[in-house]
């Protein structure tokens, strides 16, 4: 899944709407947004591809479940169709079940060999891991041809029938506007499928493909961020039948989105990582060796003398490799001075006289008057009043 936005929201249903609603929803909104009426809106096509899937979810119950308790990150390692990989044409044959009869490209004519549906899925690494690179068993579901049937929905020993509605071309023609041009679109009947199938296979229901469960061993590579997608070629689905019944043409692939997991030693910013050291108010006060998480494990350290609260410092070569040159980063060390909450006896003493130490001489004594006449320290008291602005009175003459 791409998006992030709100299945229900991009649809415009409400929560408990029912399967029909749904149906009725993505049809008029994949309509509308389809790029043929929108030549040349790159944000049509966006539009059409997130109510694709949101389809694809809303419209399976037991994703629809799953999305409804969790969200978006319930949906995450299960894998779906990746409808920003995927062609506007190939995501209607997906759901032409809805859209037979009425357009929607479905008049459009396959270039080359038919390909199959891209799938996506996810999984999920350490910050370790990332340190090496690492191989993971990746499961997921996809469409195969049905091995019964061969692809061809029908009862083995029996055989489709060419359909009457569109004369086996999988298109009907339809005039609109009083004759005024002319719609071609996927014959609603065999869905383009050109056949009917009356004796359906009961392996997989008539649909020629059954889902299988797939496990496939990947490499993730060494420095790979958050968020990047690892391609396997070939790992997808198969032509859909009514492009190629029997699965002749070109597989689609597996998009593995990789997620790295948060490490709580460690920040990433592309391939640094930030870590935080504490230490304590000795330590910084009088410099030494200092032990320092890596991704190795603890290494140690030299800090200065008389280090302050959040400075920096860098470990060269202790970050991430860089994805593309193989280069590794550097760990950036900031200081966190820890002030101790409780203090021995001795270690208060000892504070006491450091902080006796640092403070100021306290000042001189002044000499007291021997006299200590009344009218004396009256006089004190009229020059203590006359303060600034007697001086500048006496400057300027009264």
């Amino acid at each position: 899944m791409s998006t992030s936005a709100d299945y229900y929201e991009i649809l415009g249903v409400a929560r408990d709407a029912n399967g029909d609603e749904v149906k009725r929803a993505y049809r008029r909104l994949a309509i509308k947004w389809h790029p043929d009426q929108n030549p040349g809106n790159d944000e049509a096509e966006v539009r059409f591809k997130e109510c694709a899937e949101a389809y694809e979810v809303l419209s399976d119950p037991e994703k629809r479940s799953v999305y409804d308790r969790h969200g978006h990150a319930g949906l995450r390692g299960r894998a779906g169709h990746d409808f920003n990989s995927m062609h506007v044409e190939d995501i209607f044959s997906m759901f032409n079940d809805i859209f037979g009869g009425q357009g929607g490209g479905g008049g459009r004519r396959q270039r080359g060999p038919a390909r199959g549906y891209d799938l996506e899925t996810e999984v999920e690494i350490t910050l370790v891991e990332v340190l090496e690179g690492c191989e993971r068993e990746i499961p997921f579901k996809r469409l195969e041809v049905c091995s019964p049937c061969k692809g061809s929905g029908a009862k083995p020993g029996s055989k489709p029938t060419e359909c009457t509605t569109c004369g086996g071309q999988g298109q009907v023609a339809q005039n609109g506007l009083g004759g005024l041009f002319r719609m071609v679109t996927t014959c609603p009947t065999c869905q383009g499928r050109r056949q009917i199938i009356k004796d359906k296979c009961s392996e997989c229901s008539g649909a020629g493909r059954t889902s299988v469960q797939r496990k496939l061993s990947v490499k993730i590579p060494r420095g790979i961020s958050d968020g990047q997608v690892v391609r396997v070629a070939g790992e997808g689905e198969p032509p859909p039948p009514q492009m190629s019944p029997d699965g002749t043409g070109v597989r689609g692939d597996l998009h593995i989105v990789v997620r790295v997991a948060e490490d709580e030693r460690f920040e990433r910013q592309q391939s640094d990582l930030i870590t935080a050291l504490e230490v304590s108010f000795a330590d910084a006060a009088l410099g030494g060796t200092v032990t320092v998480e890596t991704l190795e494990g603890r290494s140690e350290t030299e800090i200065d003398p008389g280090t302050q609260h959040g400075e920096l410092f860098r470990l060269d070569g202790k970050g991430v490799p860089d994805l593309r040159t193989g280069q590794r980063g550097d760990l950036v060390v900031v200081v966190h001075v820890v002030v101790p909450r409780k203090l021995t006896a001795k270690q208060k003493e000892l504070i006491a006289a450091l902080r006796d130490t640092e403070r100021p001489a306290p000042p001189a004594a002044k000499d007291s008057r021997k006299d200590g006449s009344k009218g004396a320290k009256q006089d004190d008291s009229a020059k203590k009043r006359v303060g600034f602005w007697g001086k500048m009175k006496d400057s300027l003459g009264n």
